[in-house]
């Protein structure tokens, strides 16, 4: 196998897990291995250059994306559709174990979810907190 195709098949990877969390940090990685699968193609002996490249790659894009993002956050009219999940109802699709996520879909949407209680399928949570991609729901009707 070529090393430029193990260098896409890495870039596929990050980017299909990049899909799951909306972190963007794996998109860059994803972005520095396709960086390093062109330098693979255009220096195929040159594994050193292919790594440096695309580590540089997302590197740069870490360190440079991040201070966009911020000024994207602060500015007006922006909306963090997932600070607005907190306090909304949604339905347990995944039983919850305490200590175990389960998933809980809220509107459109299928979050990976924990509580400090057992939850079956199809009961009605809260959600009362929300880290970057999972969140934390109660039994609905316990205090609301």
């Amino acid at each position: 196998m070529d090393v430029w195709a193990l260098w896409l098949i890495i870039a596929g990877v990050l980017f299909v897990v990049e899909m799951f969390t909306f972190t963007f940090y794996l998109l860059w990685l994803s972005i520095g291995a396709l960086a390093g699968g062109v330098v693979a193609i255009l220096f195929p002996d040159a594994i050193f250059l292919q790594v440096v490249v695309g580590s540089l790659v997302a590197l740069g894009l870490t360190v440079f994306t991040k201070p966009l993002a911020a000024r994207l956050r602060s500015s007006r009219g922006f909306k963090d559709t997932g600070t607005e999940i907190v306090g909304r109802q949604g339905l347990v699709v995944e039983p919850i174990v305490p200590g175990r996520y389960g998933q809980v879909k809220v509107g459109g949407d299928t979050w990976s979810a924990t509580s400090t209680e057992a939850l079956g399928k199809d009961q009605k949570v809260i959600v009362v907190k929300r880290g970057t991609t999972i969140i934390e729901v109660e039994r609905w009707g316990d205090t609301y």
